[in-house]
């Protein structure tokens, strides 16, 4: 489900690029080049439509971005996989011991002291 609206959302992100890279800020754009009378869409309706297609888009992207928010899946696995990994280090550093407890020997302080 997730995975379905992170791709209608850049669908919707592409599609909103396209028609506003079409439109012109004082009204030219796409709907200039329709400038005569019998055309089947006039400079109003191509302006009218190119707006719509805009706040609908717009209202669309909101809508999606919070359905996202709701069914984004859950990272527990990577957050308990961290969690252990720092509670496995303060284990094994000797550093993070109780005061009057010795460090552990390593390998090589227990062969010198076997020679």
């Amino acid at each position: 489900m997730y995975l379905l609206f992170v791709i209608l959302m850049v669908i919707a992100a592409l599609l909103m690029c396209f028609i506003v890279l079409i439109q012109n800020s004082k009204g030219g754009g796409l709907a200039s080049g329709f400038s005569s009378s019998n055309a089947i869409m006039g400079v109003r309706k191509t302006t009218d439509f190119l707006e719509k297609a805009t706040w609908g888009l717009a209202i669309f992207m909101v809508v999606m971005s919070i359905a996202t928010a709701y069914v984004i899946p859950s990272s527990d696995v990577a957050k308990d996989a961290v969690l252990e990994q720092a509670q496995k280090e303060q284990q094994t550093n000797p550093y993070n011991l109780p005061a009057g407890t010795a460090a552990p020997q390593t390998n090589a302080v227990q062969q010198d002291s076997v020679n």
